[in-house]
């Protein structure tokens, strides 16, 4: 076990992470270490494609990616992989299931690069400190947000997954982006390989309705850079 003072430096290093993440919203950086102090989240540093966490197993805490990038995947009733989301630096994952009866992993989260987690135990946010620290309130209501928030989320997400069309799915990702980034230019996140896990189509699919899109004058692209061409048309693809 680290000496008191290793385990606040080992902190103090990543609250200003921490800071910008919606659970420690409204809280600033001292008294973040301080809520870190009282909940002692352990923090792990996982290998490029190694797993964070499996389906079934323990339940760990909720986790936040300090450093790295991984995915959500889940296999579906034909065995096949399904990229569920992307997750970056600051994303936080295990939220849904922290304060249901599940115990174990409903989903698996492999590291894309050498990722470091931070896991907050469920128990000790919604339990009191010994100080009833306004922090510590702040953070229960972020959590109470956040829960609320990827419950919409979710029911968007199956809204999405319901589209039938390869191109449906494309223009409906693809404006998303448009509407969050506010511009219709953009880079993917994601390469072409997991974007099409992620759309929950096929490679050659993905490839070939981008093709077919590009010829009719709806996108752009090149590499991983996007150009919305036509965002009325796109949107009237959604429409049908």
């Amino acid at each position: 076990m680290l000496p008191n003072n290793e385990v606040f430096k080992m902190y103090d290093k990543w609250s200003k992470i921490l800071s910008h993440t919606v659970l420690f919203k409204n809280i600033d950086i001292d008294a973040i270490n301080s809520l870190l102090q009282c909940l002692k989240p352990p923090i792990h540093q996982f290998r490029k494609n190694e797993y964070i966490t499996i389906d079934g197993d323990p339940f760990t805490g909720i986790g936040i990616i300090l450093l790295g990038e991984a995915t959500v995947v889940k296999e579906n009733v034909a065995g096949n992989r399904v990229m569920v989301n992307l997750l970056k630096q600051g994303d936080i994952f295990g939220e849904m299931i922290a304060f249901s009866n599940r115990n174990t992993w409903p989903v698996s989260v492999n590291a894309s690069t050498d990722t470091t987690v931070i896991f907050l135990p469920p128990d000790k946010i919604t339990g009191s400190c010994s100080t009833i620290c306004f922090s510590h309130q702040e953070l229960i209501l972020n959590m109470l947000n956040l829960v609320s928030n990827r419950g919409l989320l979710l029911n968007k997400r199956l809204e999405y997954l319901s589209l039938r069309s390869v191109r449906e799915k494309i223009a409906t990702y693809f404006l998303e982006q448009y509407d969050k980034l506010e511009k219709p230019k953009f880079k993917l996140s994601m390469n072409r390989n997991e974007l099409a896990e992620f759309l929950n189509v096929t490679r050659p699919s993905l490839s070939r309705e981008l093709g077919k899109m590009r010829d009719e004058g709806l996108i752009n692209f090149e590499r991983s850079s996007i150009s919305l061409v036509d965002v009325d048309s796109l949107k009237e693809i959604i429409l049908q």
